[in-house]
């Protein structure tokens, strides 16, 4: 049996400004070389598109439902961009609920997906957590910074890098961060109280596709282990 790895590829990645071609060849070459032990579920996330559609929307003065939607809608449209890209049928679709998922997984070694059905205050990362859950087995964050900080390394340049914490400290990182569509921040406050209860292993691993490849061959990578 094929170990099953969840994995959340940040839209940060995908789509930084313009579509990272290069980023996105090193990932699939990675992920196609580890498909003799492992299934993945790719869970993608909106990045700066789905936040310019979700400001948009709030700067005239729409709800936080309409927001959620459109950003839900982004990263749908990633995934079905990065099941192309692999070479995937066309005619299969992109799941919108768990069970389409795991009918997929039967099948497939890899499955895309965005966001799944609406639920409030929730990010792709949530949908990536609850797999995690179901499919009983750990939860990886693919993200722009090499792991997790005590404060956002792109607005604090003091940050410290965190290799290693539990997920209580976790937690008290991630819920002093103001809970809103498009939020930055390494999971959101809904799939951290998944993370929480469920007592879901976490790995954070930046872009540098060196690091995931040794993840996943079970060798030293730079990163964060939360436990």
């Amino acid at each position: 049996m094929k170990r099953v790895i969840v994995l959340s590829l940040g839209g940060s990645l995908i789509v930084p400004d313009q579509i990272d071609i290069e980023f996105l060849k090193e990932f699939r070459a990675v992920i196609n070389k580890h498909l003799k032990k492992y299934k993945f579920v790719i869970v993608c996330g909106g990045g700066s598109i789905a936040r310019k559609y979700i400001s948009a929307l709030n700067k005239d003065g729409k709800n936080d439902y309409l927001q959620s939607l459109i950003g839900i809608s982004v990263t749908r449209l990633n995934a079905r961009f990065l099941a192309y890209f692999f070479g995937k049928d066309p005619t299969s679709g992109i799941p919108q609920d768990i069970k389409h998922v795991k009918n997929l997984l039967e099948k497939n070694d890899i499955v895309f997906c965005g966001g799944l059905r609406y639920a409030p205050d929730q990010t792709s990362d949530t949908n990536a957590v609850k797999l995690a859950h179901e499919l009983k087995t750990n939860f990886l964050n693919l993200t722009n910074v090499k792991g997790l900080y005590d404060s956002n390394p792109k607005e604090n340049k003091n940050a410290k890098f965190i290799p290693r914490t539990t997920i209580e400290e976790f937690n008290k990182i991630v819920m002093a961060i103001p809970s809103k569509p498009g939020m930055h921040a390494p999971v959101d406050h809904s799939a951290m109280r998944i993370i929480k209860k469920h007592k879901i292993k976490t790995v954070i691993i930046g872009k540098d596709m060196k690091q995931f490849d040794n993840f996943l061959s079970g060798k030293y990578f730079i990163g964060t282990i939360i436990e």
